[in-house]
Parts: C-alpha cells; sequence; structure tokens
C-alpha cells in the first residue's frame, strides 16, 4: 500500500550513510543491508491524490526498479486452520479462504474491461428485514441475552462502523437490548489534593 516513492528515498538514504563505510555500498541496494518487506499484493493500492489509474497502478512497488533486487516468498499454509476445534469450522474457513483467493488472484471470468460480478455466499449475506440493525446484531452476536455474562463472548466478534454516529447509533441498540436498570456514572475534571499532598499544585496536571 505504500508509494514506490518511500521505498527509493530509504534505499537512497542508506546507500549514502553506509558508503561512508565502503564506498562499494553506494551501488548495492539499500547499502547493502537486508531489508525485510512485508504486505498483500492484492490488497488495496497506493492512494494518489486524483491521480488516474496508471499513476495509481505506477506508484506501487511492483513497478520499481528495486524489485529486480527482491526474492518474493509467498505464504502458502493457512494457520488459521490449525487453532480451529470442530471439522465444519474448518471446512467454512478454508471456503472462505478458497474464495477470497479467487478473487485475489483474478481467477475468474473477467470481461475485456477486467471486470467481473463477484457473488457472496448466502452465508455471508444478512437478508432484507423490517429491523435490519436488530437482524444485523443477530447475525453478528447470536444468543446475545444468553451469553452476556459468558467471558470472552466479545472477543471473536466485532461491528465495525464507517463513521463515529453509526458506532454510537449501534452501541446504543444493542445497550437497548440487555436488560436491567441503566445506571450512569460521572468523573471529575478537577484535582482532588490529598492531605499528604498540600504543596502539589492543581495546575500542574491537566
Amino acid at each position: 500500500m505504500m508509494n514506490k516513492l518511500c521505498f527509493q528515498a530509504f534505499d537512497r538514504t542508506l546507500r549514502e550513510i553506509i558508503r561512508a563505510r565502503n564506498e562499494d555500498n553506494a551501488d548495492k541496494p539499500f547499502g547493502g543491508k537486508v531489508v525485510v518487506l512485508d504486505g498483500d499484493f492484492r490488497q488495496i493500492l497506493p492512494i494518489v491524490r486524483k491521480g488516474s489509474r496508471y499513476d495509481i497502478v505506477n506508484s506501487s512497488i511492483n513497478y520499481s526498479d528495486l524489485l529486480q533486487y527482491c526474492i518474493v516468498l509467498k505464504l502458502s499454509q493457512n494457520m488459521r486452520l490449525k487453532s480451529v476445534v470442530s471439522n465444519e469450522s474448518a471446512i467454512n474457513i478454508k471456503e472462505f479462504a478458497n474464495w477470497i483467493l479467487k478473487i485475489g488472484d483474478r481467477n475468474m471470468n473477467l470481461n475485456e474491461s477486467g471486470e467481473v460480478n463477484i457473488s457472496i455466499p448466502i452465508n455471508l449475506l444478512i437478508q432484507e428485514s423490517e429491523t435490519p440493525l436488530l437482524s444485523f446484531v443477530k447475525f453478528v452476536y447470536g444468543g446475545l441475552i444468553d451469553n452476556i455474562m459468558t467471558l470472552g463472548f466479545f472477543d471473536d466478534d466485532a461491528i465495525l462502523c464507517p463513521t463515529i454516529d453509526s458506532v454510537e447509533q449501534v452501541n446504543d441498540f444493542i445497550l437497548s437490548l440487555i436488560p436491567g436498570e441503566e445506571q450512569s456514572y460521572l468523573s471529575s475534571d478537577t484535582l482532588f489534593q490529598s492531605d499528604d499532598d498540600k504543596e502539589i499544585q492543581g495546575e500542574w496536571f491537566t
């Protein structure tokens, strides 16, 4: 996701610094230092403000002269499958991973413009409903009320929202589902000095 200019600037800086020890290092990528880059070429491309498609694609490290010095290693083992307990969960994760890889590798029937309609599996979709937010919460946190006191119930699932307003709306809705009396706790915005710290000035603390 980083612009190739970032890597080229880093490369030039290392060459200039390390050449002081040995002039030959000026001709070596990254001054002869081993540099490990981690990323996924299936992720989004670098952002180029008001750039055309060519500008955006051309800004990736794939189009840098540095790539010829890189050895690309690929991860081929799905480590998530090793931590799954049930066989059914392992099958679901593997099917989902293969589906995502198929999209990332463009292993689909693309048209001349490189576009394709992607069918999302039915088990990943929330069906239309008169109460869409309730259906969404049930989809993510099935059995919310029964498991509200279960330790670790919220560890594996989360609802991502595009704006803070959406976060507050979802939080308020989920809180309204939880039974019990609402309790408000107030905080103080001033410093209360103890008897032992009379000399400490309140303005010292922000």
